[in-house]
């Protein structure tokens, strides 16, 4: 539940006098999934009970209520609650087509982020913006605070490893809300062939890079809490590895390992539960490092991407040449930093390599900002 920290946020999709006259008389469809509420009730319920004329629902990875798998296949269906019909934007339909927005007039997003860039909602929206702008309709972002905006690091994305889990070349941190990165694609001609898209942001009140924010709702199955959000930067780039980040546990996100692991002696057993039908090393015993109490204590305090479980994990591991996987450099955005970890670099070596990119974006992203920074 949000914490009094909260009380004075109010989202985009809460300053309905801002955005519901740009909607009034037009053919609207919401790009949303679980996390799009306005207080109990979700933005689609509360569009269509004041008549506007929502037309269909565009569901991002993990689908419109929340509740599919990552990288599960999610097909396009109609919604028991409303009977819209909902079109998956996940999978080979990743981008709305002509025919999908023949009878939309205006594309409404509204999805919870958590700023890092291997999220794949920031590439929807980009998606969602290319399309648009191609067929000459109108998007609006109702934007919602970044749990993780209050720090800016990482790795810039090498565009040679551009994929749907890193499109752009931000930071793996990149510390801006949707609305503020929507800004920044426009702005920076990133959709296909420089085209604008045609963009308006609701923005937040209440809210700066250095707020806290206790998100409402879940912005997807293993994101259950704010640790798991706090530590997401740093474990997700466990899965391009042998370790696994407690997928199918009641910590997903908060706790790393595997089986026979030298490292640590906490344990855990990865289960097959909704949002993780089959995770790694199911009905395995695993052990590792339990790391929530760190993720819900320390992370706000410490601005920086964690390596230090990443170079731990792998000096410890047994098999070095099967430690990492295929996926690990996309998820990274070069193939750098894990040549940095197998060589044996320091932390404070890896982390020097990044500084110059780092500040050649901060200055990028300045222009783009709406809310101001610690």
């Amino acid at each position: 539940m949000p914490t009094f920290a909260n009380a004075r946020i109010q989202v985009g999709a809460e300053r309905t006098e801002q955005y519901i006259p740009l909607l009034r008389g037009k053919r609207i469809a919401v790009v949303t999934n679980q996390t799009g509420m306005i207080g109990p009730t979700h933005l689609v319920d509360s569009l269509l009970a004041i008549g506007m004329d929502v037309v269909k629902v565009f569901a991002p990875e993990h689908g419109f209520r929340g509740e599919a798998d990552a990288g599960e296949h999610v097909a396009n269906e109609r919604d028991k609650r409303t009977g819209l019909q909902v079109v998956s934007l996940y999978g080979k339909n990743k981008k709305p087509s002509a025919e999908q927005l023949k009878d939309v007039d205006v594309l409404v997003f509204d999805i919870q982020d958590v700023g890092v860039r291997f999220y794949t909602y920031i590439s929807t929206m980009h998606y969602v913006m290319e399309a648009a702008a191609e067929e000459h309709k109108t998007v609006i972002v109702l934007d919602r605070p970044n749990p993780n905006g209050f720090f800016v690091d990482g790795p810039v994305l090498d565009t040679a490893f551009r994929s749907f889990v890193g499109m752009h070349p931000v930071p793996l941190v990149h510390g801006m809300t949707m609305g503020e990165y929507a800004r920044m694609i426009n702005g920076e001609g990133w959709l296909k062939g420089g085209v604008k898209c045609d963009l308006s942001v609701i923005a937040c009140t209440g809210y700066d890079h250095s707020s806290y924010y206790e998100l409402p709702v879940k912005p997807s199955p293993n994101l259950p809490n704010m640790s798991a959000i706090y530590l997401y930067p740093a474990l997700g780039l466990f899965e391009g590895t042998i370790v696994s980040v407690g997928r199918g546990t009641a910590q997903p996100f908060q706790c790393i390992g595997y089986p026979d692991c030298p490292l640590g002696a906490f344990t855990f057993t990865p289960r097959s539960v909704p949002g993780a039908k089959d995770p790694p090393y199911r009905d395995q015993l695993c052990t590792g490092l339990d790391l929530s109490s760190y993720g819900e204590i320390y992370s706000r305090l410490d601005h920086r991407l964690n390596l230090e479980w990443l170079i731990g994990m792998y000096t410890n591991s047994v098999d070095k040449k099967k430690f990492f996987n295929s996926f690990f450099n996309k998820l990274a955005g070069n193939s750098t930093l894990r040549k940095a970890v197998e060589a044996g670099k320091s932390e404070e070596v890896i982390r020097a390599g990044w500084q110059k990119d780092l500040e050649a974006f901060r200055v990028m992203r300045k222009p783009y900002l709406l809310y101001a920074e610690p």
